[in-house]
């Protein structure tokens, strides 16, 4: 399995319009998605007010590349989503099983 760790910086201003978008369009659409386990959505905190993030277990690398294409390795965004983002990031892990 993956982990997929997805984190966004907001454009200042912006956290409420994003807070919107991230509640009512990215939550379900990933919660929805085929080939997810998990999935941890992040909001901010006081200390960091315009960060949200996301934490994903993916079945397998063949179900991340079937949602996002071979370049998995890039931060995907909604065309939605652009105008109100500063920044992105995005790191893979093998998930240890315990």
């Amino acid at each position: 399995m993956i982990i997929r760790i997805f984190q966004v910086v907001t454009r200042p201003g912006k956290e409420e319009e994003f807070g919107h978008f991230f509640h009512e369009t990215a939550i379900p659409l990933m919660r929805g998605t085929k080939g997810i386990v998990q999935v941890l959505p992040g909001a901010p905190r006081a200390d960091s007010p315009r960060e949200f993030s996301f934490v994903m277990v993916w079945e397998s690398l063949d179900a991340l590349k079937a949602f996002v294409g071979e370049d998995y390795q890039s931060p995907h965004i909604d065309p939605a989503e652009d105008e109100l983002v500063e920044s992105r990031t995005i790191k893979h892990y093998d998930l240890v099983a315990g």
